[in-house]
């Protein structure tokens, strides 16, 4: 699911579904968590590299976890609205804010299609680099939902407020060159990651304390109300199998205009 491997001070850490394209299931969620973890206990690491195997960063939600949570909605809308005291969010959220929450600055190389959770996991980044040939998008308004896996914490910093909701609104496909015009992509690379691992490089060869305490500055500088966390968990939990959103579902998968209510 997660492959970390650990050298000169740099963690290289690869999404490992290639032939689901990296999207994100309930394996992959803890071992997301749990590779966080890792990291922030091993010393030696100065700077990850985060990408997906296979050409592909991650094309979100595996949609098998989206029927596993319909077929026990009550159980997941509870799971979602727990309030978790150390600010890293409920069940969702935690596999994500987990990376931002590192000292260590984090690198995400973005090849291929990197959609939803996908676009997530990268927003909790520090730096994202990509390819030529990346797709990126918020999509969770093709199923009817919104995100929610931490982005009121990411967003803010990073693009204007009425960017960020016709995003959120349409689940817009952007290439790089839009994507990095709104701040999404720090910068384009024929090869992100070889890009994103001289970056790693570079920042593991400066000084440890000096390249954390910036991390932490510009953190709290831009810093959100953690309250936003159970916002988008409260939305959501009422998004989630409303009669508009499962219609959203039917038309997505019957290749027909929606008809809402």
């Amino acid at each position: 699911m997660l492959d970390i491997k650990i050298t000169d001070h740099v963690a290289q850490v690869t999404l490992a579904r290639p032939e689901k394209k990296n999207a994100i299931n309930f394996d992959m969620m803890d071992a997301l968590t749990a590779g966080a973890q890792q990291i922030a206990d091993e010393p030696s690491v100065r700077a990850v590299v985060m990408s997906g195997a296979g050409d592909c960063f991650c094309a979100g939600i595996d949609l098998e976890l989206l029927q596993n949570v319909a077929s026990r909605m009550d159980d997941t809308k509870r799971q979602m609205r727990v309030d978790v005291q150390d600010g890293l969010g409920n069940l969702f959220q935690r596999p994500f804010l987990a990376w931002r929450a590192l000292n260590v600055p984090v690198i995400a190389a973005i090849e291929g299609v990197c959609y939803g959770a996908g676009m997530q996991l990268a927003l909790a980044a520090d730096f994202r680099i990509a390819g030529h040939d990346a797709r990126l998008s918020i999509m969770e308004a093709k199923w009817g939902l919104i995100p929610d896996m931490g982005i009121t914490s990411m967003l803010p910093g990073l693009m204007r407020a009425d960017q960020a909701k016709a995003l959120f609104m349409t689940g817009r496909v952007l290439d790089p060159a839009q994507a990095q015009n709104l701040g999404l992509i720090t910068e384009q690379a024929q090869d992100p990651h070889a890009a994103a691992l001289a970056m790693a490089q570079d920042l593991a060869g400066r000084s440890p304390e000096a390249v954390q305490s910036s991390k932490r500055l510009v953190d709290a500088a831009w810093a959100t109300d953690r309250s936003l966390l159970a916002l988008e968990a409260e939305l959501q939990a009422n998004l989630m199998g409303s009669p508009n959103q499962m219609e959203t579902v039917m038309a997505q998968m019957q290749r027909r205009c929606p008809v809402f209510k």
